[in-house]
């Protein structure tokens, strides 16, 4: 009769002690469990056991997490200031050393990457800023991973969002960038100069050495003039066409 009326208080008692012993896991996560004060292994996703008093555990996000790395002020090797932000894409790799090497993670990888941003964009003057960002992001990538590497962090990319200039430097690139502009007009327009004149020496080269065939030459602008009524032109005809002409009339 004891062992029936106690029965019915140890079963709650027990349930509750198990559920207080269980602890889950889920599928993106990784729990770093640690046994009287020392690390004793990573737990797997799943429902694991972690003995109160004793044993203790963090759970490490493994996700690929995107740090936004706020404006940084930095100066060219040019001596141009500028504001540059970014964002960098990364995961837990290791779990072990992501909780014992570094006290947080987040944080140490957001502040080394703002390090990293200003010395390199102190790297480089403003043309390879603007014009190899890509380049620029990805020697980014590579100091920071080999960095926090001993941290058990993977960096996957960086990507740099923007290039902020001073007012008077973004008037100053557009003067120049209207300058380039105009000297490529310029160079067009007399690259189709050069090239209209060599085909008319060419053309007035063919039309003298054939003969007769400057006569038809005249005689066909005429006739394209003279489709049009409503303008005066004065042309001027050779004088062997005149002869011709005056020829033409005396006979009989």
């Amino acid at each position: 009769m004891e062992i029936l009326f106690t029965l019915p208080v140890l079963i709650p008692i027990a349930i509750v002690i198990l559920i207080a012993l269980i602890k889950q896991i889920n599928q993106y996560e990784r729990g770093v469990r640690f046994t009287m004060g020392r690390y004793s292994g990573i737990m797997q996703p799943g429902w694991r056991i972690i003995i109160p008093v004793f044993q203790m555990y963090q759970k490490v996000d493994i996700r690929t997490k995107a740090v936004d790395v706020p404006d940084q002020n930095a100066i060219t090797k040019d001596n141009v200031p500028v504001k540059v932000n970014a964002v960098i894409y990364y995961n837990v790799s290791d779990a072990q050393k992501a909780i014992i090497e570094v006290e947080d993670f987040r944080y140490a990888i957001s502040q080394y990457a703002q390090t990293t941003m200003r010395n390199i964009v102190g790297e480089v003057t403003l043309d390879e800023l603007l014009s190899s960002r890509d380049r620029i992001a990805d020697r980014i990538r590579e100091i920071v991973d080999l960095e926090t590497d001993a941290w058990g962090l993977k960096v996957q990319n960086v990507e740099l969002k923007d290039v902020s200039l001073p007012e008077n430097m973004e008037r100053t690139i557009a003067k120049q960038a209207e300058a380039e502009r105009e000297k490529r007009a310029v160079i067009i327009t007399s690259e189709g100069e050069l090239a209209a004149s060599q085909n008319m020496a060419q053309a007035a080269q063919v039309l003298s050495n054939v003969p007769g065939a400057l006569h038809l030459r005249t005689l066909q602008s005429i006739n394209d003039i003279s489709s049009d009524q409503s303008n005066t032109v004065v042309f001027a005809v050779p004088m062997e066409i005149l002869k011709a002409l005056e020829g033409f009339q005396k006979r009989p």
